[in-house]
């Protein structure tokens, strides 16, 4: 049975202001689904009277099952922010997977599936339809899990081990906000460039280097969000960054913002 999963999600743009917007819990898979499934999701909103509110995410290296009401889809990696609008009530279940670990249900490249999404009949075959009413009609979270834990148990495939050396190069990467070129990669788990990007295309989707530069910025916004940076060229040199311009212009390419046009956003909505 799925656990309560602790720790504070990342990529979360303004997180503050969302959490007086909406609710987000997130749960540990069943043992037996922990090599496909990093966790599940549950958003619930209830804006009624309010005005709508646009809830920004920073992308990770993960697909993801979507079930949300007439719209239920498979979602490959977006490589710029996402957006959702949540206007009045509602609830999202999402099953993000392990980096990787969504190849062995289609053996498909997962580069496919980049900046796309899919209707999961259409991945998983006519007869595939997900239970989707279901699941949102619940109010029971344990439930709601264990309905789509179901969905997924009946499709799981064998495991595939490259799976493991993904999620390993994903968590160095993730823990050494040093690195900042391929090359560091290539020499770490000693394979050449070309292999390396030709598993993550098939794999993971996106590029080494965008995994890198993601997982730098994904850092930078959550401190920033919170209010905890008041220093860019400081910031810029612990993310491993060279120099200040350069950390703000990725920064603003992906979020949309400069970081300080992001923290005064940040400011305004407290």
């Amino acid at each position: 049975m799925a656990k309560p999963k602790v720790g504070k999600p990342s990529g979360i743009l303004n997180p503050k202001a969302s959490q007086q917007k909406f609710e987000l819990s997130r749960h540990a898979p069943s043992q037996d689904l922990a090599f496909f499934v990093a966790h599940y999701w549950i958003v619930r909103w209830d804006l009624r009277g309010q005005e709508p509110y646009l809830s920004e995410t920073l992308p990770h290296p993960s697909i993801h099952l979507v079930f949300e009401k007439d719209n239920t889809r498979i979602v490959g990696i977006m490589t710029g922010k996402f957006s959702r609008l949540l206007e009045g009530q509602g609830q999202v279940l999402g099953i993000k997977f392990r980096p990787g670990a969504f190849y062995p249900f289609v053996k498909r490249p997962m580069a496919q599936f980049t900046n796309r999404t899919f209707r999961v009949e259409d991945i998983f075959g006519a007869d595939s339809q997900p239970p989707e009413a279901a699941i949102l009609t619940l109010d029971d979270e344990a439930r709601m899990v264990e309905l789509a834990e179901q969905f997924i148990r009946r499709r799981v495939p064998e495991r595939d081990e490259t799976v493991e050396l993904i999620n390993a190069i994903m968590d160095w990467i993730k823990a050494n906000p040093a690195i900042t070129r391929v090359d560091e990669v290539v020499s770490r788990f000693s394979m050449s460039k070309r292999t390396l990007q030709r598993l993550f295309n098939q794999y993971v989707g996106v590029s080494p280097k965008w995994v890198i530069q993601r997982y730098r910025l994904h850092e930078a916004a959550d401190h920033l969000g919170e209010g905890e940076v008041a220093d860019w060229a400081q910031l810029a040199l612990k993310l491993g960054y060279f120099d200040q311009a350069h950390f703000i212009k990725d920064f603003k390419t992906i979020v949309g913002k400069s970081p300080a046009e992001y923290v005064k956003a940040v400011e305004t909505t407290h």
